[in-house]
């Protein structure tokens, strides 16, 4: 009875006891050798089955085979104990694998070539971690209702990965299961985030939260420590990004933290890796040299915020290896990043632990909270304290633009001084000329009055004398009597009298 319940406990993501390590020693090694024989097996199993659609059945799908150790007409023979494999799932996670550009053989080399390389692990869910020697994936041991709710999950996924392939969620390539020496562990594969090639200065776990988000003592004296919410505001005033980078990467999240909230998904991080490029030269290890190239589209942080762009082609030589660039004060950056953690619903016993730290602690402080006010409060976080946008100072461009603009004055003052000097030679040599008597001879000159000749006066004058002559004559014309409309044109001073004469009362009879 104590032997099953140590391998639940197991199975659950923890450690086995120690009296069952001491009993049963080389179970350790046996499991990964297990897994790894486990995952070669289904996939070189899967290629006799031909390719066709994914269909709505093929998510709940578990197969199941025994591998004794003497070998079978199934199975080959292999010096590890006993184990059963369960695949979950195993023509929809083929399906994502090829989204993702991974081949069969890729596939099989990575997980099968070499020994996985454990990791310690960085956050408090007690699971495993292994790598595989090219850095390519990584393979996490999850709980019996983690396995579960991914399955349950893989139809929205596989929606959400056919509309937007380029994310910063999980990207998942296998779900198994093994049941060796009376212990199971289920375990997920997933791609890395954080490439070992390339030292992280710091890391983070963020969650948007306060309460309790400070790395212990215990976790603080690691040769590489994961740093939590709190620390990052004391190590660290923002991560800055030039504005294109700054509003693809907050569109990424925003659209990741839409997709976890429609699947009522809470108590996700964001693990970010800083490298500091000035500290020390990139170097790459030895083990990562046979990596020629990524294998995994859209595996990297930069390729993952990078929309609707055509993604650079991968680069043996790039020792970046799709960290992106950030600054932090002086000092360059590059930053690696993704979101874990996402097999946590909002289920009976996440609302009961709620319900629990609010009565002794700010509710809203607290990392287990409903889905839609975790994303709310994880963006804020996100975009206002840990990522920033570099802003240009307008002050020097405009400095900048004005000085331009004094250069071009003066040069455009030094071409035309000359021709005012011409300008002004040609006005001073009329002026001369109308000295001389030629005032009135030119037309050209509209600012000039013309000449007014002795006939013209006498004219007007002769016109003013007609005009009062009819006023005088229509001064006892009356109101009531139709008036005659004016013929012809009249000239204005002749409008002017028929007016005033047609509006003058009629005098007293």
């Amino acid at each position: 009875m104590s032997t099953t319940a140590s391998a639940d406990s197991v199975g659950r993501g923890t450690k086995p006891s120690k009296a069952l390590q001491d009993h049963k020693k080389p179970t350790a090694t046996a499991l990964k050798g297990a897994i790894q024989l486990g995952i070669g097996y289904a996939v070189g199993n899967l290629s006799s089955k031909p390719d066709r659609d994914v269909l709505m059945q093929d998510f709940s799908v578990v197969e199941s085979i025994f591998l004794p150790s003497e070998g079978s007409n199934l199975t080959p023979a292999h010096h590890y104990p006993d184990f059963r494999l369960k695949t979950y799932a195993p023509l929809a996670f083929r399906y994502f694998r090829e989204l993702f550009g991974i081949k069969p053989d890729d596939y099989l080399y990575s997980m099968c070539n070499e020994p996985l390389i454990e990791l310690s692990n960085p956050g408090a869910s007690s699971s495993w971690f292994y790598l595989t020697s090219d850095d390519e994936f990584i393979i996490k041991t999850v709980q019996h209702k983690e396995a579960e709710f991914l399955q349950k999950l893989l139809p929205g996924y596989y929606m959400n990965l056919n509309q937007n392939p380029r994310t910063l969620l999980p990207k998942f390539y296998g779900l198994y299961c093994i049941q060796c020496s009376g212990v199971t562990v289920r375990v997920v594969v997933m791609n890395n985030v954080l490439p070992r090639a390339i030292k992280m200065h710091y890391k983070y776990d963020l969650k948007g939260s306060s309460y309790k988000r400070r790395a212990t003592r215990k976790e603080r004296i690691k040769s590489s420590p994961t740093f939590k919410d709190l620390d990052f505001h004391e190590m660290h005033e923002g991560l800055h990004f030039d504005p294109d980078t700054y509003s693809a990467l907050m569109k990424t999240l925003q659209r990741d933290c839409r997709v976890l909230e429609s699947f009522k998904i809470m108590d996700y991080s964001l693990l970010l890796g800083i490298h500091v490029i000035d500290r020390k030269p990139l170097v790459r290890e030895s083990r990562c040299d046979s990596r020629r190239g990524q294998k995994v589209l859209y595996s990297t942080a930069l390729e993952s915020i990078q929309g609707n762009t055509k993604a650079p082609e991968p680069v043996a030589d790039d020792d970046t290896l799709g960290g992106i660039p950030a600054k932090h004060k002086d000092e360059n950056l590059l930053i690696f990043l993704g979101i874990i953690d996402i097999l946590q619903s909002y289920r009976f016993i996440k609302k009961v632990e709620h319900s629990w730290k609010a009565l002794v602690h700010d509710g809203d402080t607290v990392s287990v909270h409903r889905p839609s006010f975790y994303a709310d409060r994880f963006l804020k976080f996100m975009g206002t304290t840990v990522f920033k946008k570099i802003h240009h100072l307008r002050g020097a461009s405009s400095r900048r633009k004005r000085s331009s603009f004094y250069v071009l004055k003066s040069a455009s003052q030094e071409f035309l001084s000359p021709l005012k000097e011409d300008k002004k030679e040609e006005k001073k040599a009329q002026s001369m000329d109308n000295l001389d008597g030629n005032f009135y001879s030119s037309s050209k000159q509209p600012d000039l009055l013309p000449r007014v000749s002795f006939e013209t006066r006498r004219n007007n004058e002769e016109d003013i004398k007609n005009s009062e002559a009819r006023r005088a004559s229509s001064s006892t014309i009356a109101l009531d009597d139709p008036q005659p409309a004016p013929s012809g044109s009249l000239s204005y001073s002749e409008l002017g009298v028929y007016l005033c004469h047609a509006v003058s009362p009629r005098p007293p009879s």
